[in-house]
């Protein structure tokens, strides 16, 4: 996502290098083309008139530092308009009452079964008790799907297949939550294909009667603008509290993102992106705009890194890189940590310059498979002493893991390179910046 935009403002920003100071004339066509960039990105019309105006405004009423070029000035003011335009500051959902309602609305197909699943997930990790409530009675799947979703994640899920009244089964899912020390409920209610009078009339019930602590509106980022006017005509109806952008890893262009909050008055509470229960972000409006101008999202990136990673398992590692004996179980560990923080050029994208670096490079999540299937093909005893796989042992682990000896070969030259490098780190005091180029909690 705002690969396109990316590039757009980075060339429209470009063409004031090399100027000695910002001028009218210089700075008028660099915010024409910054304005065009997020219009071709779906953005509002009247919302990017407004966001450029405001960013040529403040551009020509700063002074250019000598130790600041004018192309570094208008990127800290676009960054800084963009963050506003996106809200601003973070906002946290609230979590009241005994238990806590989170209505989770939006239209069908928009995401709102896997996101509550990922939202169960996301509060479950933070030590809360969560009971998912399967109130979407038309979609012949969606219960079925939010037990399975349920189950992945430890979470339970209660539905009632004896009545299609939802609000019926909302009450029964707030007993059970008292009876069953659950703290938050969070209710899944049904989609439609589009906004009409019947589903508003069924949501805004649902929220008159929980009374729910946060009314979160899901809503696909691929549809572009008309996800922006969906959310308006839920928001007009139902006043909800913040808006879920989800499929943020697919083909868009990034204007909803951009728009809905101005247009909504309401915050973007997170992302979803994937199928993985954990690929659910908090929203951050100034990281957003940090990686959308090219700086990357450094601060999320080691968030990231920080919920994927086991401490007990780094202690455990720290001890073995220093005593040199990393082997290729603990290589297979890492791996599977690595899988858990996300898609992997997403990841990439968020450090500093790599999402320019990336974007003419299709990076595949399935990329780790050949190497866990060669591992996994190995004894326990090659696994620990890879040193003793010959000719013979290639060929079977090659059979084996459905690769080439080649594949198996390159795998074991990159372990023993990795290895010699900790070995050397080691003598020179350096094993802490080795575990630390594999897991965030090296000390």
């Amino acid at each position: 996502m705002f690969e396109s935009l990316s590039q757009k403002i980075e060339k429209a920003i470009q063409t004031l290098k090399g100027q000695g100071r910002i001028t009218e004339i210089n700075v008028a066509g660099t915010i024409k083309e910054i304005r065009k960039a997020l219009i071709d990105a779906d953005v509002n019309y009247k919302v990017a008139k407004e966001v450029t105006d405001e960013i040529k405004v403040k551009a020509m009423g700063e002074n250019v530092l000598t130790a600041i070029s004018p192309g570094q000035l208008l990127t800290k003011i676009t960054n800084d308009e963009l963050t506003r335009l996106m809200g601003g500051e973070s906002e946290d959902i609230r979590i009241e009452g005994n238990p806590a309602v989170i209505l989770i609305a939006g239209l069908q197909g928009s995401g709102k079964t896997t996101f509550s699943g990922k939202l169960a997930n996301y509060l479950k990790r933070q030590g809360r008790q969560v009971l998912l409530a399967a109130c979407d009675v038309y979609r012949p799947a969606a219960i079925d799907q939010l037990k399975v979703l349920g189950g992945q994640i430890g979470v339970d899920v209660y539905a009632d297949l004896e009545t299609k009244d939802p609000l019926k089964i909302a009450r029964g899912a707030l007993d059970h939550a008292r009876k069953s020390n659950h703290r938050i409920v969070i209710i899944d209610t049904a989609g439609r294909l589009a906004v009409d009078e019947e589903m508003m009339n069924e949501i805004a019930s649902l929220k008159e009667e929980l009374k729910p602590s946060e009314t979160l509106f899901v809503v696909d980022a691929m549809t572009g603008q008309d996800a922006v006017n969906t959310a308006k005509a839920f928001n007009d109806r139902i006043n909800f509290d913040g808006v879920v952008l989800s499929k943020m890893d697919g083909d868009t262009r990034g204007g909803a993102a951009l728009s809905i909050r101005r247009v909504t008055e309401k915050p973007i509470k997170f992302t979803s992106s994937g199928e993985k229960m954990e690929a659910l972000d908090r929203f951050y409006p100034d990281r957003m705009a940090g990686r959308i101008l090219g700086m990357g999202d450094v601060v999320g990136l080691v968030e990231k890194a920080q919920e994927s990673f086991d401490q007990e398992e780094a202690a455990r590692l720290q001890k073995k890189i220093r005593k040199n004996q990393f082997d290729l179980n603990d290589f297979l560990n890492q791996l599977a940590q690595i899988k858990k923080m996300g898609n992997m050029k997403d990841l990439l994208g968020m450090i500093p310059g790599m999402g320019k670096a990336m974007k003419d490079i299709n990076v595949d999540d399935n990329a780790f498979k050949p190497l866990e299937a060669i591992i996994r093909s190995m004894t326990l005893e090659e696994r620990e002493n890879p040193e003793i796989i010959n000719s013979s042992r290639k060929e079977r682990i090659a059979r084996g893991s459905g690769t080439t000896i080649q594949q198996v070969n390159q795998l074991l030259k990159q372990f023993s390179d990795l290895r010699k490098m900790m070995k050397t780190m080691n003598k020179m005091g350096g094993g802490k910046r080795a575990l630390s180029a594999l897991n965030p909690f090296g000390r």
